[in-house]
């Protein structure tokens, strides 16, 4: 980013100049983006690399992490107990149980309703043999 090219400090480390050609092959090398991609981030979030950096580990998180429910983040627990229809308790049990995979979860839980309506058939079994029995 300096224009002297002979002075390179920590400023001009921690800076990404798109103007320069060299720059932007180190970075998208760096980054293990295209030239495309790194641009882009650039335009987005500035010229700081740790701000680029970061911007690539989030988006890197996103695409990686998209049926990964995460229980530390409050958000995600609202969403994942809205979707599967229980409490946050019961969507950090079954977490804890199977594992972060949205899949295995939704298993555990139709499991779960599976078990307990067999159950509960079974009650109304029992209770219709036990009226006979009584008349």
């Amino acid at each position: 980013m300096a224009e002297n090219k002979k002075k390179r400090g920590a400023q001009d480390r921690a800076l990404i100049a798109l103007s320069e050609s060299y720059e932007v092959a180190y970075w998208s090398k760096k980054f293990k983006v295209t030239p495309a991609k790194l641009k882009a981030a650039v335009k987005k979030v500035g010229h700081s690399a740790k701000k680029v950096e970061a911007y690539f580990k989030e988006q890197r998180h996103k695409a990686a992490d998209r049926a990964r429910i995460a229980i530390s983040q409050p958000y995600e627990v609202r969403y994942w107990s809205t979707k599967f229809k229980v409490t946050p308790a019961r969507l950090k049990t079954a977490v804890a149980a199977v594992g972060h995979s949205s899949k295995k979860v939704e298993a555990y839980f139709a499991a779960k309703k599976k078990a307990a309506k067999k159950k509960k058939t079974g009650k109304k079994a029992v209770e219709k043999t036990v009226k006979r029995k009584k008349s």
